[in-house]
């Protein structure tokens, strides 16, 4: 349990910060090497991209600054799409996860986009030959442990840390949008709404809600009701053995 929706709005902050940073380095790369680039770009396109443009030609000045304006945009706005993608699943996956720190949990989600964006889609360095490969290779996984720290912070701004406890874990249960939560803490969004019902059993029986901090509910006597997150909080499910 987690909230895809907070990974969401982490992933956009962290991400946009993230993405425009690869794509600095690449414009910084392809403007400081530009001799190198436009001599990959010969070889790959020795009949589109000449040194004079002719007839069905396109000159090599052009290619080089179509890389500028036009390569490096689009690969940075599928790189940000593939950010989402991994934000929205950490924000789902977030309280499954092992481990107790959101940064470690921040870092993991970091490693999954980073790998991503280099090996199978080849998003992450434009242009490559030495020594702008050294010079990734120092520079990438220290700025995607910059972004693990940075997603992991806006995850913990824009949730709260609920407990759940029941007083009779043995006869009730506790359920927030069907799952059961029952001694557990979770994080969910912050002003999020959700349904939260007591599941006795043959030998328990309900009496009444005991929210603090900053859980709002409905009907606290009422064995399903709505809860509403406002900050931190704690949510007892009082009863207890029937009589």
């Amino acid at each position: 349990m987690g909230s895809f929706f907070a990974g969401i709005k982490a992933g956009t902050l962290a991400g946009l910060v993230y993405i425009a940073g690869l794509a600095a380095f690449n414009l910084v790369a392809l403007s400081v090497y530009k001799e190198g680039v436009l001599a990959a770009i010969t070889r790959s396109y020795s009949q589109t991209c000449v040194a004079g443009a002719g007839a069905n030609a396109t000159s090599l000045e052009d290619c080089y600054a179509s890389v500028l304006s036009l390569y490096i945009p689009l690969i940075a706005f599928l790189g940000f799409f593939v950010v989402l993608f991994f934000a929205g699943a950490l924000g789902a996956l977030f309280d499954s996860i092992p481990g107790r720190r959101a940064i470690f949990k921040g870092e993991a989600a970091a490693l999954l986009v980073g790998l991503f964006l280099v090996f199978p889609l080849n998003l992450a360095l434009v242009y490559q030959g030495y020594p702008v490969d050294v010079e990734f290779a120092l520079f990438y996984p220290a700025w995607t442990l910059v972004f693990g720290a940075l997603i992991s912070r806006f995850y913990l701004r824009y949730t709260r840390k609920l407990e759940f406890v029941s007083a009779h874990p043995e006869g009730l249960r506790l359920l927030v949008d069907g799952r059961d939560v029952t001694g557990r803490t979770r994080t969910l969004a912050q002003n999020s709404i959700h349904k939260v019902r007591a599941e006795a059993s043959d030998e328990g029986e309900f009496r009444e809600w005991a929210a603090s901090g900053g859980i709002r509910l409905e009907d606290a006597r009422s064995f399903e009701t709505v809860m509403d997150v406002e900050g931190d909080g704690r949510l007892v499910l009082k009863g207890g053995r029937k009589q």
